[in-house]
């Protein structure tokens, strides 16, 4: 079976919640095409690149934010969705609006808002993404949202899969547009997933060396980055160090890439798919790694929450975080007034819908941002010491 048929066809979409009777199209984009411009258009695309993938507001400007993160996303999937001749497009447009739900601060925000919200519903980035796009952002005249195609949104709710227990936010999307939560998603979706992983698995690693975080002596522990730095300074005898780091994060990107490629085009002659209504309804993830791979790149996570993202660094600059969002919740909710004249004028009478409307203001902040308005109401010298350089 050919990989290329189970491809998803944009002149066969599904279409998009909201007619659009009348517009006009600027050149002969299709529909995938016209998703992802509109993506790259948006404001909560552009809050990106203020808003920490590991490192919260680095004093640096060589670390990623997760602006960066997306780009360099969007790239391994699009070139992985090349070599299968999947759509290029639509991998690219999942890769790059995969990350607008997440509030500042990463994860740390995310825990601290999913604990203010705990009973209205709590917090997940990925359905907040799909808020963010579906609701929130409204930059046309006749609808909310940016009106993205089926296989978009329907890509962003799945990528990792089947959503059996959907929170509130996917919920109320999926029950104004039905997505088919319980079915796997396109090929292109899985390819973003997985394109996710080679980037942060990689570049975190990057950033780690960068910050003095990670060393190649801890790195060594592991044997697939071993295996991997061997053959880097077998073909560069001599090479700086640094340059030879810096080859060794492309060399496993391209070894992850090129095994993604082979194991999902063995999966899918396996499976016996020759469309992407069959991809959905193969009942498992066919654009992944090998299982050798696969079990390597799960150690290699677990290194990385042990040695950099619980660095004690990082989890004093997390616990800041979490202070931050807490007490700006607190501060909100007493008083909507704070939240400026905008979105305190559009608070809902219901109390639960008024939680939920500013957790949403809260989530649309970046780091910087959320530190600005902190300082505001708390003083500059309320501001956690972990959080005080921004």
């Amino acid at each position: 079976m050919s990989v290329a048929a189970c491809a998803s066809d944009p002149a066969r979409s599904r279409g998009r919640w909201h007619d659009e009777p009348g517009r006009v199209v600027r050149g002969p984009r299709d529909m995938f095409q016209r998703d992802r411009d509109r993506i790259i258009h948006s404001i909560a695309f552009r809050r990106l690149r203020h808003k920490t993938q590991v490192f919260v507001a680095p004093d640096g400007d060589h670390y990623r934010v997760r602006l960066t993160h997306s780009i360099e996303v969007a790239q391994i999937g699009r070139g992985i969705a090349r070599a299968l001749g999947l759509n290029e497009d639509l991998t690219e447009a999942l890769c790059l609006a995969h990350d607008i739900g997440h509030p500042p601060f990463g994860h740390a925000g995310e825990d601290a808002l999913k604990a203010a919200m705990r009973d209205h519903g709590g917090f997940d980035h990925n359905g907040h993404t799909l808020r963010t796009l579906a609701r929130l952002e409204c930059p046309y005249p006749s609808f909310d949202g940016i009106n993205l195609t089926w296989e978009t949104l329907e890509g962003l709710a799945k990528h990792n899969g089947p959503v059996r227990h959907p929170g509130w936010a996917l919920a109320d999307i999926d029950g104004a547009f039905p997505l088919d939560l319980a079915s796997h998603a396109s090929l292109e979706a899985q390819i973003a997933a997985v394109a996710d992983d080679i980037a942060y698995d990689n570049h975190d690693i990057d950033d780690g060396l960068r910050a003095g975080l990670l060393d190649l002596d801890q790195l060594m522990d592991q044997p697939f980055v071993a295996a991997n730095f061997r053959a880097v300074e077998g073909r560069f005898p001599g090479a700086p160090r640094d340059r030879l780091l810096r080859e060794l994060v492309r060399d496993q990107i391209g070894v992850m890439v090129n095994d993604v490629i082979a194991a999902t085009e063995a999966n899918v002659a396996a499976a016996g798919v020759d469309n992407v209504d069959e991809v959905r309804a193969a009942g498992r993830m066919l654009g992944r790694f090998s299982p050798d791979l696969a079990r390597q790149e799960r150690d290699l996570k677990r290194f990385m929450y042990a040695n950099l993202y619980h660095h004690p660094s990082q989890l004093a600059a997390a616990a800041g975080a979490k202070q931050v969002i807490a007490r700006l919740f607190e501060a909100y909710a007493n008083d909507p007034s704070l939240m400026g004249d905008d979105w305190s004028s559009r608070l809902p009478r219901e109390e639960c819908a008024t939680i939920r409307h500013i957790g949403d203001y809260i989530a649309g902040m970046t780091d910087r941002f959320a530190i600005d308005r902190y300082a505001a109401i708390f003083g500059r010298d309320a501001v956690p010491d972990a959080l005080a350089h921004v």
